[in-house]
């Protein structure tokens, strides 16, 4: 049996016939919303609990196989075995496996994962908050408006609770984005990079076209203050750097502008002399371009907050609103690291990820906030050989009780850790930027029997030589604790997670 709903779709109210109760028929986000009323009427107690407040938090290229070789780091770091450890959210009592492909994709990208999760829609690659009915790299505004796809962000802002986007990459990037951009390219951050002619606004200028509305985001938090500057002006960490901006705008003057008792914080010490009981809108920005990775933040000068310090301070300021709230947080430099091939930095940013949730799930109570932890999308990273209990996570395959390391056919020993694809094997001096633009070597070419491949500035060998290792294709998981968490479980699709968090709200 079918029922016509009314979808608003940022502004545009569009006829949708809504499904109610077969998973087979409708559109994607019907069958979506179907499967997740279909698992909540098997349990009517726990699914008849109303959250007030969600966070989201997404670990950018979390796979399994990093969670697991993470929780192994963690807990060798502690001076155990690692393999009996567990990070903060695998004590969440809800759990399910999610399906990562997207409209036209096998293997996703950041940006349809990202809108799947924050709209009830599966969208095409690079695509933010736009129907998979948008031509690719469309640039006329008139044209994409129809096609826009209303965010969980946007319809809270509606109903008057607080928002907050809180990540490691830049606040432009691709999975921050698609809770408030609409634009069928994620590149397109500031206004230089649109093509000519363009009339779409660039993802940057949607932020602050969003706050001028009256329900923009209460915090934001991440890197990415070059997309917001002019070209003219001088980045205030980095002098030798300028904004990348063409237009003349400063974003981030506008955003704090836009709504009374707004605050703008670029280091350390301006984000902790935030009182948050003095603001109501609060934008850090803490590089140009990406935060530090967690090992690499020691070296910042004007210093950063941890993404657990980050998410404390959001979780400060949008619990004063009483109507509850949303809040997105990604570990979005797990992927980068990944991309990189350096599992080290992968997985400590990871431990990272893990501590921020540990913050909010101490700050809020079960019994009013849902809490759900999952992943965009997978790498292609492995953990093989058969290393004894305790061996290092990171490094080489050395067999129980065996007094020399696991040998391959040429009489070479090998990692742990390796992945399918990418840059490969770099032995490198400790610091920078992961590696990245180095020259690596693809395949198994070295004897790694004399290489520390626990050092942080170490690169997994890979087996086919790319400039970048790829996302893969696999499943992620989900974690959930909180009223509405009853429905994570068994096998889902991505863009169920919008309609879990929309069921937990009573919207």
């Amino acid at each position: 049996m079918l029922r016509a709903t009314m979808l608003c779709l940022s502004g545009a109210l569009v006829s949708v016939v809504a499904l109610a109760a077969d998973p087979q028929t409708g559109s994607e986000y019907d069958r979506a919303a179907a499967r997740v009323a279909a698992r909540a009427a098997q349990n009517p107690s726990g699914s008849a609990q109303r959250a007030r407040n969600v966070i989201l938090f997404i670990g950018d290229g979390m796979g399994i196989s990093t969670i697991t070789a993470a929780r192994i780091l963690e807990g060798q770091n502690k001076g155990g075995l690692g393999e009996d450890n567990r990070l903060s959210f695998e004590e969440f009592p809800q759990s399910a496996l999610v399906k990562t492909f997207t409209a036209n994709q096998q293997t996703p990208d950041s940006a349809p994962t990202a809108t799947a999760m924050v709209t009830g829609w599966k969208a095409n690659d690079g695509a933010l908050s736009v129907s998979p009915a948008t031509p690719e790299r469309e640039a006329d505004a008139a044209k994409v408006a129809p096609n826009k796809l209303a965010t969980l962000l946007e319809q809270v802002s509606e109903r008057g609770l607080s928002t907050g986007v809180v990540t490691t990459t830049r606040i432009t990037h691709a999975t921050p984005a698609a809770n408030y951009a609409h634009t069928p390219y994620r590149d397109w951050e500031y206004d230089a990079q649109l093509p000519p002619g363009a009339t779409l606004q660039d993802i940057g200028a949607q932020l602050v076209t969003r706050q001028k509305t009256g329900q923009g985001i209460t915090v934001v938090f991440g890197g990415g203050r070059e997309s917001m500057l002019p070209a003219t002006t001088a980045d205030p960490e980095y002098p030798q750097i300028n904004g990348r901006r063409h237009d003349g705008r400063n974003l981030i003057d506008e955003w704090v502008a836009a709504q009374p008792q707004s605050r703008f914080v670029w280091n350390k010490a301006q984000f902790d002399a935030i009182d948050v009981n003095q603001v109501q809108h609060l934008m850090g920005l803490f590089e140009p371009s990406h935060m530090h990775y967690e090992v690499d933040r020691r070296e910042d000068g004007a210093g950063e907050p941890s993404l657990a310090e980050m998410t404390r301070k959001a979780v400060q300021i949008l619990q004063k609103n009483r109507k509850g709230y949303f809040l997105m947080v990604e570990g979005g430099r797990i992927d980068h690291a990944h991309h990189a091939g350096n599992a080290y930095r992968a997985l400590t940013d990871t431990i990272a990820f893990s501590d921020a949730i540990r913050a909010a799930a101490q700050m809020t109570a079960d019994k009013d906030t849902l809490i759900l932890v999952t992943a965009d999308h997978s790498h292609v990273f492995t953990i093989g050989g058969y290393p004894a209990r305790g061996n290092p996570i990171l490094g080489l395959v050395r067999a129980p009780d065996a007094p020399d390391y696991t040998r391959d056919v040429q009489g070479k020993p090998f990692a742990t850790l390796s992945y399918a694809n990418g840059p490969g094997f770099a032995a490198l001096e400790k610091g920078g930027d992961a590696g990245l633009g180095r020259p690596v070597q693809p395949g198994r070419r070295v004897d790694l029997s004399t290489v520390d491949t626990e050092d942080e500035g170490y690169h997994q060998e890979s087996l086919v030589g790319l400039s970048a290792e790829t996302h893969s294709g696999e499943d992620v998981a989900l974690y959930a604790r909180g009223p509405g968490s009853s429905v994570v479980r068994g096998s889902i699709e991505q863009n169920e997670i919008y309609h879990i968090m929309r069921r937990a709200l009573g919207f």
